[in-house]
């Protein structure tokens, strides 16, 4: 009897659900890569650091951290946030070698942190505060994005911040650009936004990106106005380091200087870079997931493990720390992104770039790239997201809201730190008021009272719990059930244990069901974990 053999092997599905995502990675790893490719000139230029070292950084963020994530989607690379960080360690090391050797310390604390686990604290965040950070983002890369569209703001880093470096903040910006803007930039990226709008919803079409068209566009735009009374001026187009030949592209390269590992100030930069870079990392990847599409679920230890390479790598090799970035995540998913590839592509395409074709790349304008931004920023600031999150309640509007603004009037991580606190403290309000359910029966003059305790009652419900026991009229009888606890605070225990000892007094007669002398914490423990998934 002939065994069956399946028409195709594993093999042959794999290689036909590659070729199947590819259709969408190839064209979205173009849009990130032309998204990203300022943004790494930018943050490097505010960083205080040569421009080679963003590229690079752009370059093993998408090749080397994306073959080692877990995420499908998350695009990784210099990071704004860390500027001012990055500025001020080069300044206070002396040398910028010396601060790549911090990165690279960075990067091995990042690996110690994913291999403890440390990466599930990205679980405890809000998803009212996680929505809240990818609204701000929206409104920030909107707001921020506005001059470079009208040309006039050349510093396209990025930045998060409301404050900027060159002492304007996020609005001041924009009313200083919208009285001196350029005529060129304007028809560019108003010709620009439409085709993103208007081009998807032809199908037939839409087998060219619109992103792409956009800046296919945007360049002979660029020729176009040099010919008129309008010309794009150079620093309101695309600028990267012209390379000639492979020798010099060698010598850009830097190593770090191992000779200050005994250098304290080395480990005080590298803790810093690597705590504020795996938080930035952590809110990204979360908000990445709730992005994408197939709402799939990326591990974040994992990440950790990933950016620890990332970051060793980069600075080793004379680059710059890096993140997960929600800005280029973003672009990625808008764009049509499917897997991993995207992200790896854009890596390839910046290295392709910065080797081979300089000369065209730096004849994109910044206002075509400012319209592609501003169309993912309304995406993910979208009308129907704030109505969607009123609808839910205010304990779950006033954390997003608190959030929105917060990002928006600080920068990521301390508008995430806001929206927390204001999450946490709905969530003690909650707990507060529901530690337990009553119900009330009278037998003839005398009242029965049965108090039915919650599932967890912790010690932030003692106060409630005495209040309602000190109220209960004379001679009642009380049942106090906790059959539904799974923990009962130890506060709480001696709370109750007092007040069936002293209500004699008051003829009250207090009956204890399924309430134990102690509670353990429950734990979800790998035991339990290998049982449920039996």
């Amino acid at each position: 009897m002939q065994k069956f053999k399946p028409a195709f092997s594993g093999a042959d599905v794999k290689k036909y659900i590659l070729k199947k995502n590819l259709k969408k990675d190839l064209p979205s790893s173009i849009v990130v890569f032309l998204v990203a490719l300022p943004l790494c000139l930018g943050i490097a230029l505010a960083s205080g650091a040569p421009l080679f070292a963003g590229l690079i950084t752009g370059i093993i963020g998408g090749i080397v951290v994306a073959s080692f994530s877990g995420s499908q989607l998350s695009v990784s690379g210099p990071a704004a946030g860390l500027t001012v960080i990055v500025l001020g360690a080069i300044t206070s090391l002396g040398s910028y070698p010396t601060f790549l050797l911090a990165v690279v310390l960075a990067g091995v604390f990042q690996l110690v942190l994913g291999l403890v686990k440390a990466g599930t604290i990205g679980n405890y965040f809000p998803s009212s505060v996680i929505e809240g950070m990818l609204a701000a983002i929206g409104l920030i890369l909107i707001l921020k994005q506005l001059p470079h569209a009208l040309g006039v703001d050349t510093d396209f880093t990025g930045d998060e911040g409301f404050f900027q470096q060159d002492h304007e903040n996020t609005f001041s910006a924009i009313s200083a650009a919208i009285g001196h803007f350029s005529l060129a930039a304007v028809v560019i990226s108003l010709v620009s936004i439409a085709i993103l709008i208007i081009w998807p919803k032809f199908p037939k079409l839409a087998v060219v990106p619109a992103p792409l068209l956009v800046v296919t566009l945007g360049v002979l735009g660029t020729i176009f106005f040099a010919g008129t009374d309008h010309p794009l001026r150079a620093d309101q187009m695309v600028k990267i380091p012209v390379v000639n030949g492979f020798g010099e592209f060698l010598g850009l390269f830097t190593m770090p200087d191992f000779s200050q590992l005994a250098n304290s100030k080395v480990y005080l930069v590298a803790g810093t870079i690597a705590v504020v870079a795996s938080l930035e990392t952590l809110l990204s990847l979360e908000a990445v997931d709730k992005i994408d599409p197939i709402k799939r679920v990326s591990p974040t230890n994992r990440e950790l493990i990933a950016q620890g390479i990332g970051n060793i790598t980069s600075g080793m090799v004379g680059g710059l720390p890096m993140t997960s970035v929600i800005v280029r995540s973003s672009a990625n998913v808008n764009s049509g992104a499917r897997t991993k590839m995207s992200a790896i592509f854009h890596g390839i395409w910046l290295l392709l770039s910065l080797l081979f074709i300089p000369g065209v790349i730096n004849m994109i304008p910044l206002s075509c790239l400012a319209a592609i931004l501003l169309v993912t920023g309304y995406r993910l600031t979208r009308i129907g997201l704030f109505k969607h999150m009123y609808h839910k309640g205010w304990d779950q509007f006033v954390p997003f809201v608190v959030t929105v603004l917060a990002v928006l009037f600080t920068d990521l991580l301390k508008g995430v730190a806001i929206g927390m606190m204001v999450s946490i403290f709905y969530l003690l309000r909650t707990n507060m008021r529901n530690p337990f359910f009553y119900r009330i029966t009278n037998e003839g003059d005398k009242k029965n009272i049965r108090i039915k305790l919650a599932e967890e009652v912790s010690f932030l419900n003692k106060a409630a719990i005495q209040v309602v026991l000190t109220n209960i009229p004379k001679e009642t009888n009380v049942i106090i059930d906790g059959s539904n606890a799974r923990y009962i605070d130890p506060d709480v225990l001696e709370t109750i244990f007092n007040y069936k000892h002293n209500a004699y007094t008051k003829g009250i007669i207090v009956s204890l069901e399924n309430i134990k002398n102690h509670y353990v914490v429950p734990k979800l423990t790998n035991k339990v974990v290998e049982e449920i998934n039996k």
